[in-house]
C-alpha cells in the first residue's frame, strides 16, 4: 500500500509517498481502508519540529474516514464493511495519510450517513478538539458568551456550530470575505481580524464566558475579554495558558468514542457539518501542507488515497 512518510524534519518537500506493507490489526483494533484523511496544523508542526513523534522517520496524520476491512481479536463494536471515522492513537503515530490504517476500535465511531467520506475525514480531530473544549472542559451553557477566533478555520468552524448547538451566544473573528460564511454557521457577531493596521480586534469584545485560543500568541488579548468568572482554553501553548491570571487551561485533544458519537449525533440532527475547502490526492500532500500553513483555509483540507 501507499503511505506518506518523511525521513527528516523540514518543510513540506520532506514528505514522500512510500510503498509499505498493509498493517495487521492487533487485538481490539480494526483495519480501515481509507477514503479520506484530514490535514491539520498539528501535522505540519510535527513535520517541522518532531515533538510528539520524536525523530524521523515517521508518518503524520491522525484524522480519517473509511471502511472497516478487518477486525482484530475481541472487537465487538464494528464489522467488516462498516463506514467509520476517527482519530486513532493520538498523540502516538497513526500514519493516517495512507491507503490503510489500524487503530483501537474505541478510537472510532460510525460515520454519519449524511456526511461524505471527505467531510467525515475532516471531522474527528478538529471536532473532538472543539467538543472537548466547549462541552467537556468549559461546559458551555445556554446564553453564555463564547469567543472563537479564526472562526472560519478547521477547528473554528466546527466550534461555532457546537457552541451554537449548546445555546451559546457566539462571537467569531474572521477576515472580511469570510464573515457571511461564519454567520451561516450560526455566529451572532463576527469581527474582522484581517485588516492591516487595524486596532485590536478584541477591544470591543467584553464579558466573555469562554474564549478559545486557537492560535499561539492570542492568550493575553483573549484574557482581557473575559468576564470575572470566564474561562480561557488554549489549543497552542501550555506556558501561555498557565500565565493567565484568570486560570487559562491548555487542552490537547484525546481519542474518545463518546465524543465522536456526540459529534455524529449533532451531524445526524443537522446541527453540525464539515466544510471541505480543498481535496488533494496523496501524491500532492506537500501542496496540501503548503496551503494549510498559509493560514487562510476555510474549513478543512483533506487527502484522498
Amino acid at each position: 500500500m501507499r503511505r506518506v512518510t518523511q525521513d527528516t524534519l523540514g518543510d513540506a518537500s520532506v514528505l514522500r509517498v512510500a510503498e509499505v506493507a498493509v498493517p495487521v490489526p492487533g487485538p481490539t483494533e480494526i483495519l480501515v481502508e481509507m477514503r479520506a484523511a484530514g490535514v491539520n496544523p498539528v501535522d505540519w508542526k510535527v513535520r517541522t519540529g518532531g515533538g510528539i513523534l520524536g525523530t524521523p522517520p515517521f508518518s503524520v496524520g491522525w484524522e480519517l474516514s473509511g471502511v472497516v476491512a478487518a477486525t482484530g481479536a475481541g472487537v465487538t463494536r464494528f464489522a467488516v464493511g462498516d463506514e467509520v471515522f476517527g482519530m486513532p492513537r493520538f498523540p502516538a503515530q497513526a500514519a493516517a495519510y495512507a491507503e490503510y490504517v489500524t487503530g483501537p476500535a474505541r478510537h472510532f465511531a460510525l460515520k454519519p450517513p449524511n456526511l461524505s467520506h471527505e467531510q467525515a475525514g475532516g471531522l474527528a480531530l478538529a471536532g473532538l478538539t472543539a467538543w472537548q473544549v466547549l462541552a467537556e472542559t468549559a461546559g458551555v451553557l445556554p446564553g453564555q458568551r463564547v469567543l472563537i477566533p479564526a472562526a472560519a478555520g478547521g477547528v473554528g468552524h466546527l466550534a461555532v456550530q457546537i457552541a451554537k448547538a449548546r445555546g451559546a451566544y457566539v462571537i467569531g473573528t474572521a477576515s472580511a470575505p469570510k464573515h457571511d460564511f461564519v454567520r451561516s454557521l450560526g455566529a451572532d457577531e463576527v469581527h474582522d481580524h484581517g485588516a492591516e493596521g487595524q486596532a485590536d480586534v478584541y477591544a470591543a469584545v467584553k464579558d466573555v464566558d469562554v474564549a478559545v485560543a486557537t492560535v499561539a500568541g492570542q492568550v493575553p488579548r483573549l484574557a482581557a475579554t473575559l468576564a470575572p468568572q470566564g474561562a480561557l482554553i488554549a489549543l497552542n501553548g501550555a506556558d501561555e495558558a498557565a500565565a493567565v491570571d484568570a486560570g487559562g487551561v491548555f487542552l490537547l485533544a484525546e481519542p474518545d468514542r463518546a465524543g465522536l458519537e456526540s459529534l455524529a449525533a449533532l451531524v445526524l440532527e443537522g446541527r453540525l457539518t464539515v466544510h471541505v475547502d480543498r481535496v488533494f490526492p496523496l501524491d500532492r500532500v506537500a501542496e496540501a501542507h503548503r496551503l494549510g500553513e498559509r493560514g487562510h483555509t476555510t474549513g478543512k483540507l483533506v487527502l484522498v488515497p
